[in-house]
């Protein structure tokens, strides 16, 4: 109990000095304008009580309902006072040299530290306004502004029959947040329109409970692909993060989201693997239950691949990209391709192809968006379809994925 009432007094006390700061910009540049000094506390006290009220009243049995917006308001009123805290402080800091320079060469006048430049308030004021907008297009367009990512994998040992290899990957549906279902359909549309082969989705299809589908159920049965739309599930999936009435409660949810599944025409892979023929020739398609370090691990790889020839072509999909680093690149049997998603890239970061690529996501998971190659073995990590507790996306865009497979 000391330690919890330890880290909620730190907690607040980070809050109020991010508040100090950010007030001093507002003072420094709006000297005469106190209703606009007022208006700052306002809208902090505000924020404040609003997500106060948010956290006092959050329920273990409905854990999505208000939390997006929750999740906005604070995410909108702290990022440009972080921004606000880095400009200031590191004016501070100049402010406090230049004043014990001026103290040990005798030229102090007046107070001991300089005064606050108006310029630096205003430039901090400028670069705060930058997330604060990135924020708003996040919320209202970002989330349904799909892209489409390529990429071409050449393997020796791929089947000649399997040469040229289509695979639509995507990920996270996430389907208790939408809430357009004109900008889902496109993005469906978007998905058949490549016209692949084979459609895979790498888990969480729902956020808690399965019946968060089901007002979008037309609209992912649209999805066709000729090989068929294979699918396995995500942590979300479990109904893990919710409190249930009872255990029996729990497994209905479950056994209605198999069902689900299978109306939506996905074939779920429980640690099981398929055969897919093309021509005379086959490769196996494995699919995994969530195993991921720091989270519930259901899939059981060694089940996986029971009776697989340790020379056959292998793809892999397991929701959570951990795996393919704790197990799966040093597995006995070579698994040629592994699809996962999870991440989301934290629906937040920038992107700037041969640029930069970053994500506060990166610090938990080193393998976070795109394709990987290690010891011998490829990985990607699909940045997602949807979107979870902020409703928003910020520079990491959904992704529908395009693998073309080659033989060297």
């Amino acid at each position: 109990m000391v330690t919890i009432l330890i880290r909620v007094l730190l907690f607040v006390l980070f809050l109020s000095l991010i508040d100090w700061y950010s007030y001093q910009a507002f003072k420094t540049l709006f000297r005469d304008q106190t209703w606009i000094k007022i208006g700052f506390w306002v809208f902090s006290v505000f924020v404040y009580l609003f997500v106060a009220y948010g956290f006092l009243t959050f329920s273990r049995v409905n854990p999505t309902q208000n939390f997006g917006r929750l999740i906005s308001v604070l995410v909108l009123s702290l990022l440009p006072k972080l921004i606000i805290l880095a400009v200031l402080f590191g004016e501070d800091v100049l402010r406090f040299v230049a004043a014990l320079f001026q103290s040990a060469t005798g030229n102090r006048e007046g107070d001991f530290m300089p005064d606050r430049r108006k310029f630096v308030s205003q430039t901090a004021l400028v670069l705060s306004a930058i997330p604060f907008i990135g924020i708003l297009h996040g919320v209202f367009y970002g989330k349904y502004r799909y892209r489409i990512l390529k990429h071409t994998i050449a393997f020796d040992d791929l089947p000649e029959e399997f040469d040229g290899l289509t695979i639509t990957q995507i990920s996270d549906i996430h389907s208790g947040s939408f809430d357009d279902k004109k900008k889902l359909e496109y993005g469906v549309d978007l998905i058949n329109a490549q016209e692949s082969d084979l459609i895979l989705f790498t888990g969480d299809l729902v956020n808690n409970q399965s019946k968060e589908m089901e007002p979008w159920m037309d609209t992912f049965k649209k999805l066709k692909a000729p090989m068929g739309i294979y699918s396995i599930l995500g942590n979300h999936d479990y109904g893990d993060y919710m409190t249930w009435p009872s255990k029996e409660a729990k497994k209905a949810n479950m056994e209605h989201l198999y069902n689900v599944q299978a109306e939506l025409g996905f074939k779920l892979l429980r640690n099981e693997n398929v055969k897919l023929q093309k021509g005379g020739a086959t490769i196996d398609l494995i699919g995994v239950e969530n195993w991921g370090k720091g989270f519930a691990q259901y899939g059981d790889l060694n089940k996986a691949v029971e009776n697989l020839d340790d020379k056959s072509f292998k793809i892999l999909m397991s929701h959570d990209p951990s795996h393919f680093d704790e197990v799966v690149k040093k597995f006995s049997k070579f698994i040629h391709l592994t699809l996962s998603g999870h991440t989301h890239g934290m629906q937040f970061g920038i992107e700037i192809p041969g640029f930069i690529k970053w994500s506060p996501v990166s610090w938990r998971y080193p393998k976070w968006a795109g394709l990987y190659r290690e010891l011998g073995r490829y990985l990607h990590v699909n940045r997602g379809f949807g979107f979870l507790a902020f409703p928003g996306r910020v520079g990491i865009w959904p992704e529908i994925t395009v693998l073309e497979l080659k033989k060297k």
